[in-house]
């Protein structure tokens, strides 16, 4: 009869001593696996373009890892100087005005220049906030994102209304990485005080991982307010 409790309590132990572990080795191996995965796609898109001399892989009797990533950022980066004078300025307009004149492409292009110049450009706020809107019914709520206010078009219509509208990003769980743009009226957002990097966490967790209030003297304190009302004029 002793035998069986102390074997029940080996397992116990053994079972606890495999959770750590896995809580512990799993996210250590998952990060080193999406890493790796993601240098060698940047060496295979990189490396195939390099001219036969200056590609080690040419050289040496093993292949070196992360070589055409560290090509693509140094590349990108003299691009960026050379784009911040005046001879690359021009030289990048006249690239846009070809784009510009090219069906399809032109549209392409000057989305994804949006795009890249809102979300790396921007000092505003934009999705550095987390907040909760009542979606898809009342009653239910749903984790979202601050984008920006309306804005444009949009923001005029809008004021015609009336209304004072916020853009928001609703992602779906447990992959952000597609959702819904959703305008929601300012006081209609519930703000939240943790960080957009603890609302990922969560969204990601499906609620499993839910990081613990600040204290209130450490709350962030940037309210979603307009320093000033904005006025928009009323198309004819």
């Amino acid at each position: 009869m002793t035998d069986k409790p102390a074997r029940g309590f080996l397992a116990t132990r053994l079972r606890n001593y495999f959770l750590t572990g896995l809580i512990i080795c799993a996210p250590l191996a998952i990060t080193a696996w999406i890493t790796w995965s993601f240098i060698l796609w940047a060496d295979s898109w990189v490396k195939p373009y390099l001219p036969f001399d200056y590609n080690p892989d040419n050289f040496l009797p093993y292949p070196v890892p992360g070589f055409g990533l560290l090509t693509a950022l140094l590349l990108i980066t003299l691009v960026g100087f050379f784009a911040a004078n005046l001879i690359g300025r021009s030289v990048v307009g006249f690239g846009e005005s070809l784009l510009a004149r090219t069906p399809l492409v032109r549209t392409i292009y000057k989305g994804l220049k949006q795009i890249f110049q809102t979300v790396l450009q921007d000092q505003s706020n934009s999705f550095k906030r987390a907040g909760m809107i009542e979606y898809p019914s009342p009653g239910l709520w749903s984790l979202v994102f601050v984008a920006t206010d309306a804005k444009g078009e949009v923001a005029v219509k809008f004021s015609d209304r009336g209304l004072d509208m916020v853009a928001v990003f609703l992602p779906p769980t447990p992959v952000p990485t597609a959702g819904f743009l959703i305008f929601v009226p300012r006081d209609k957002i519930v703000l939240l005080d943790m960080s957009a990097e603890d609302a990922a966490k969560m969204l990601i967790s499906g609620g499993l991982v839910v990081p613990e209030q600040l204290p209130a003297t450490l709350q962030p304190q940037a309210p979603l307010q307009n320093p000033k009302p904005k006025r928009f004029l009323s198309r004819p």
